[in-house]
């Protein structure tokens, strides 16, 4: 049976793992984006780069991908993921805000991008005017999947230029289907180009679209809540890939791209208390399949086409950017963007994008577009995806002249809905404790954010208009997405002593300036919270005896103020009891570690005089 197994049916997933492997780590420390290095590494591992040499060195197949149409299935969820954690970061009410940014900005761009590439497709290509106007459409998207994890890396998708260059990204993805549906209209020679047709068409598709909105508003947070309630971190995940894969496969029946749907599915998740959880257990698997994405877009280039040729290609893809990027210059300027800011969005922006492979597979399957304009414009594509990144940091070195301050002030009204700002309260655990240090922020007008893993609780205090978020703050990575490196102070009132002091080390090693403040359960509890990092720990024994001592000396006569300064020095004495344990473990830390250093160095010494006897 072992000689059955047929190893290289997994060659190209093994090849991909290790490519991920070394390539993340190597660019992050070269400080070049992992996008290029994906984009590389699938164009030198493609059939036509290493793959051109397989038949004559049998060892050269094997780190090869070959079956590039199976990987670019998968990879396209790459996409999907992808604009599903985008709308995750907005909602239905800062869409709204940016109307004027994505149909206005967003709609002139395609427009007259199309407009313009179609002219220069029809007087120099000498292209009827259909498909001139289809690879002029497909010529003027550009790359979402590219752009924003680019964005994101430069810590820009939350400025002005991000959210004009998202602006104009979502506008393009919501032209997808109508084009789709022209290439259809198009290639029916009885449907021709009427409004009957297009409309028997596109009606269905569109109400399949109201269908997922509609059903996803009534089905997704009750689905959440009762995943949440089971408490298994497995039956969650799978929740959060259904509700992806499930949207995206109903908004591609529609006749829209299956991301569309996703981007739908995000935005209802938007507004859930579920938001921060699902961002965090997503974001592995948007990782990897984007890396994929980029690997499938890299081993598409056909290296022998533009060796054939290189001059017209490179000349195609350059005067494919400047032409774009001037148009999207000019209209980012005409909507009272800054220069530095429509500069940044423009060189972002030009380039091309994943759809357009969508587009022009679809027209030249369809016998509307000739299949070699088709498989040239393919090439300058894919070409022009290559420099995206490197546009970004010229782009950005061009935009770091203008002040930060005057940028964010220009389009603050956009900002990002729902994002922890810096300055907040964390508040982890709000149960009648949470809830009561809640209510005295609240008073104070002092802005949190609050944690809580009990799905009924968090239901409730949303209802309240709590900002509250339902997960497990055990995990660093929902600390970090509510935004607890940025925090004015941290308070801990989770009731398990294991749990609140992983919360306070996690909290304390974000940033150790940060103040913390812990519930502990009695003074053993208190003294193991100081040594995790927190700045104040609240034995709830000794206050309840506190305030037990408080009630019996007012009642019986003793004077408010007496009681209370009696009360305050008593506290200071037990912090002063407590503290020194913690400064002593801290002691005897530091010299646990002079004793490990100087033994280290005593080693290596030795080991020097070893090696000049030897010699």
């Amino acid at each position: 049976m072992a000689g059955s197994f047929q190893w290289w049916a997994y060659r190209e997933a093994l090849i991909f793992l290790a490519t991920a492997s070394v390539i993340v780590p190597l660019f992050h420390r070269l400080r070049i984006s992992p996008v290029i290095g994906f984009l590389l590494a699938g164009a030198v591992l493609g059939p036509v780069g290493l793959g051109r040499f397989a038949k004559d060195y049998e060892f050269i197949g094997y780190v090869t991908i070959f079956d590039i149409e199976q990987v670019s299935r998968l990879a396209e969820f790459g996409l999907v993921f992808l604009l599903f954690m985008i709308g995750l970061e907005l909602s239905w009410e800062r869409l709204v805000r940016m109307r004027r940014l994505v149909f206005g900005l967003g709609l002139a761009q395609m427009l007259t991008s199309t407009a313009i590439l179609a002219a220069i497709g029809s007087f120099w290509f000498k292209l009827a005017l259909a498909p001139a106007i289809l690879m002029g459409a497909a010529l003027a998207m550009s790359s979402t999947a590219i752009v924003v994890p680019v964005l994101a890396e430069n810590r820009q998708l939350g400025k002005a230029s991000g959210r004009a260059a998202f602006s104009v990204l979502l506008l393009q993805d919501l032209c997808v289907a109508p084009l789709l549906f022209f290439v259809s209209v198009l290639s029916d020679a009885k449907a021709g180009l009427s409004g009957l047709g297009i409309a028997e068409t596109f009606l269905p598709a569109l109400a399949g679209l109201v269908a997922l909105i509609l059903g996803g508003r009534l089905l997704l947070r009750p689905l959440f809540r009762l995943v949440a309630a089971a408490q298994s971190t497995e039956l969650f995940m799978a929740a959060c890939l259904l509700v992806i894969v499930g949207s995206g496969v109903v908004s591609a029946a529609s006749g829209f791209s299956m991301g569309l749907g996703a981007f739908i599915a995000g935005l209802l998740l938007a507004e859930t208390e579920f938001r921060r959880e699902i961002e965090v257990t997503i974001e592995p698997f948007k990782g990897l399949l984007l890396g994929l994405f980029f690997v499938s877009i890299g081993a598409g280039l056909d290296l022998s086409a533009v060796l054939e040729d290189p001059a017209a290609i490179l000349l195609h893809a350059g005067g494919l950017v400047l032409v774009k990027g001037a148009a999207i210059f000019a209209l980012a300027r005409l909507f009272k963007l800054t220069a530095p800011v429509s500069a940044q969005v423009s060189a972002l922006l030009a380039p091309g994008g994943e759809f357009a492979f969508v587009l022009l597979t679809s027209a030249i399957d369809a016998g509307v577009l000739p299949g070699k304009h088709g498989a040239d414009a393919m090439i300058v594509v894919t070409l022009t995806m290559f420099a995206i990144p490197w546009l970004g940091k010229l782009a950005q070195r061009y935009c770091a002249q203008k002040s930060e301050a005057a940028q964010q002030a220009e389009y603050a009204h956009l900002a990002p809905e729902g994002e922890i700002a810096s300055g907040r309260v964390v508040v982890v655990g709000y149960g009648r404790v949470g809830a009561l240090v809640g209510d005295l922020l609240r008073r104070h007008e002092v802005p949190y954010v609050a944690i809580d893993d009990t799905v009924d609780n968090v239901a409730a205090r949303r209802a309240e208009g709590v900002d509250i978020y339902w997960g497990s703050a055990a995990r660093r990575e929902l600390l970090e997405a509510c935004g607890v490196g940025q925090a004015r102070a941290v308070v801990v009132t989770v009731q398990k002593p294991d749990a609140a002091e992983e919360i306070v080390r996690m909290a304390h090693e974000a940033r150790s300036d940060m103040v913390i403040v812990a519930r502990a359960r009695d003074e053993h509890h208190a003294t193991r919270l100081y040594e995790a990092g927190a700045s104040d720990a609240i034995p709830e024994t000794i206050e309840a005896s506190m305030q037990l001592a408080e009630t019996v000396l007012v009642d019986i006569g003793v004077p408010m103020g007496f009681v209370i300064a009696s009360i305050h020095e008593k506290r200071d004495e037990y912090r002063k009891l407590l503290k020194p344990k913690e400064e002593a473990a801290l002691k005897r830390h530091v010299a646990r570690a002079a004793v490990r250093s100087r033994l280290m160095a005593r080693r290596r010494l030795g080991a020097r005089d070893s090696g000049a006897e030897t010699e």
